[in-house]
């Protein structure tokens, strides 16, 4: 629901990225070898981690977006040391609330989460508004749930992990009206203009690129606009992969991992249209040549950045 530079303290000849911030969807059955259901190919999720390792990641934040994807995602983070997860519920899913017995007692179970697993819920989300996909929920249930979930933040301190989809007025109107409760964010997967990226940074956040960001040569001017020291990186694994017709593109170095089709896996390559967290280092080859900045340095900024809002008590 995404990566940002962790804990790198030796050089990455590689892509000097150090971690995936919060855009990995490690809960989608794509990375257990299922597509709609249908098992296609073997799981590999093991041979996912082990690829983002090896190009230098050292923590994952899985991103949950409902109370499954949560249940899923602290299965998976509780014993491991490298990966961490969010609490919250996306805006297109927030029909959840209306479902459950009242929505105080769903949002009471997201305080649960938070409460029983502090160590490892580092932020609230995926949470926003979404009017692009109005037909999986509507407008005013969005609204709701997104402001009620603001209160959590006030009440553990966790910074924000926020989606926004062409809804900018609503967006600011309801962070404007509950600024006291928050204590810092990133406008998750950003797509917007020059113009929305300069509001987000007005109102505190930190931005988030992956490949979605990069499609076309306005999501490029935007990126490049934004100050070093507010921006963010990450996948949004298993979507968001940079293809060949996005703008962006021509930065990218030929793959250093074969890829099939998914009909045709093999063991050790990449499923092709399936972004990984391993393929955070095309996202910064694209950041650091539009904006013309040396990658190493550009990665450590980005790393410093995670560990101020993210990680504020780890010792860099």
């Amino acid at each position: 629901s995404t990566a940002y530079p962790i804990d790198n303290r030796t050089k990455r000849a590689s892509s000097g990225i150090n971690a995936e911030y919060g855009g990995a969807n490690l809960t989608d059955g794509m990375f257990r070898g299922l597509y709609r259901g249908k098992q296609v190919h073997q799981d590999d999720y093991t041979a996912v981690l082990e690829r983002a390792w090896n190009v230098g990641v050292e923590r994952i934040i899985v991103t949950a977006g409902c109370k499954q994807d949560i249940e899923e995602a602290l299965s998976l983070v509780r014993d491991n040391p490298k990966l961490y997860t969010t609490v919250g519920v996306h805006p297109t899913r927030c029909g959840e609330f209306d479902e459950a017995s009242s929505p105080n007692d769903h949002l009471n179970e997201l305080r649960n989460f938070i409460k029983e697993n502090r160590e490892k819920v580092i932020a609230l989300g995926e949470l926003g508004l979404d009017y692009d996909r109005t037909k999986f929920c509507d407008i005013d249930t969005q609204k709701k749930y997104f402001a009620l979930q603001l209160d959590l933040a006030e009440e553990f301190g966790l910074p924000l992990f926020l989606h926004s989809r062409n809804c900018a007025d609503d967006f600011v109107r309801i962070i404007s009206e509950n600024r006291s409760k928050i204590s810092g964010g990133v406008i998750h997967s950003f797509t917007g203009s020059s113009e929305e990226a300069k509001q987000y940074l007005d109102m505190g956040f930190y931005i988030g690129i992956n490949g979605c960001s990069l499609k076309t040569e306005e999501n490029l001017v935007a990126m490049a606009g934004i100050p070093t020291d507010r921006l963010m990186i990450e996948t949004d694994a298993p979507w968001c992969g940079i293809r060949n017709t996005h703008a962006g593109s021509k930065y990218v170095s030929p793959s250093r991992w074969e890829s099939k089709k998914k009909e045709r896996w093999v063991e050790g390559c990449v499923v092709k249209d399936r972004c990984e967290p391993c393929q955070i280092a095309q996202v910064l080859e694209v950041m650091a040549g539009v904006r013309g900045e040396d990658p190493e340095h550009l990665a450590e900024t980005m790393f410093q950045n995670t560990l101020k809002l993210f990680f504020p008590n780890h010792s860099s």
